[in-house]
């Protein structure tokens, strides 16, 4: 999560923490299709972010889109493998955005802060959604060194929504909301009252909350029609969520690699599932209850 003190990361990089690689190669098809054939073949006659309409008549917003589409269109492997993730986190993520009444586009800021893994930042934001430490336990998460709700994907996205419901409250827009997420409510505040325009297309910020809503609308616009931007793949190919059981925990875990093979799994299929557990035990004196997923399959 980025607030004042904000890391200045960009997506690629964040693909590099999360996964481990990243990959400039292009294959000739996209480059073929995106390059080649003309920006009508994929570029969009309207697209909004959050029902707010983007304002693509005005000549460097139309620019800053299609390079941010061109962009990732051509980052084959990493925004392949973005989409099957998200075959796989997006069914944890929408539900909770509704829940919150916080619009489902706010999916793809997921996206593109972390490339749906637990990203790591060199300035501590961690998880999908690359919470700052301080502002996550602000909102409510806890985080030690034994237990780091950044990793736990339902909990840190319950986050998310508080923070973007508050934004909204005092922009009065999602777009500006989402900037906020990576400029600071108070860097874009202050960028608002210095330039005395209120819509995020009318204002000149820094290079990377710039192009930070555009990246957004680029990743929405690829993963609602993958094979227009020349990625094709079958259904087989995607991640998905492994059926598994909750055990509930209210005592202190000595030897979770012990623990796990009560649960007739193993300590990395553990911690795998179990991202938050970030210690090799748990120590729980309080007898908070915590509630440990367990998966049925694919061991």
């Amino acid at each position: 999560m980025k607030m004042n003190q904000i890391k200045n990361i960009s997506f690629a990089v964040l693909l590099v923490l999360g996964s481990g690689l990243l990959i400039y190669g292009t294959s000739t098809e996209t480059k073929d299709k995106i390059t080649h054939e003309g920006t009508a073949r994929y570029f969009p006659v309207n697209v909004d972010f959050a029902g707010e309409q983007t304002p693509l008549q005005i000549s460097d917003v139309r620019e800053r889109l299609d390079r941010e589409l061109l962009v990732n269109a051509n980052l084959d492997a990493s925004t392949l493998l973005i989409i099957k993730r998200a075959n796989r986190a997006f069914p944890i993520i929408e539900p909770i955005l509704k829940k919150y009444n916080v619009p489902d586009d706010f999916k793809y800021l997921a996206v593109i802060e972390s490339g749906l893994v637990n990203a790591v930042s060199p300035a501590g934001a961690r998880g999908v959604w690359q919470f700052m430490p301080e502002t996550a336990r602000e909102i409510g998460m806890e985080v030690n060194e034994m237990v780091d709700e950044r990793y736990h994907l339902e909990k840190s996205t319950e986050a998310a929504c508080k923070y973007l419901l508050a934004s909204k409250a005092k922009f009065g827009s999602w777009t500006l909301a989402a900037a906020s997420y990576n400029g600071g409510t108070t860097g874009v505040n202050r960028q608002i009252e210095m330039q005395k325009v209120s819509n995020y297309y009318d204002l000149l910020l820094t290079e990377e909350t710039s192009r930070y809503v555009f990246r957004i609308l680029a990743l929405k616009e690829i993963m609602k029609a993958p094979s227009k931007f020349g990625f094709h793949f079958t259904e087989d190919e995607m991640y998905v969520n492994l059926p598994s059981k909750a055990v509930v925990v209210d005592s202190s875990i000595s030897d979770l690699a012990s623990f796990a093979k009560t649960q007739g799994i193993n300590y990395k299929i553990l911690k795998i599932h179990n991202p938050w557990l970030r210690d090799k035990k748990l120590m729980n004196p309080s007898g908070k209850k915590y509630q440990i997923e367990i998966p049925l399959s694919g061991y």
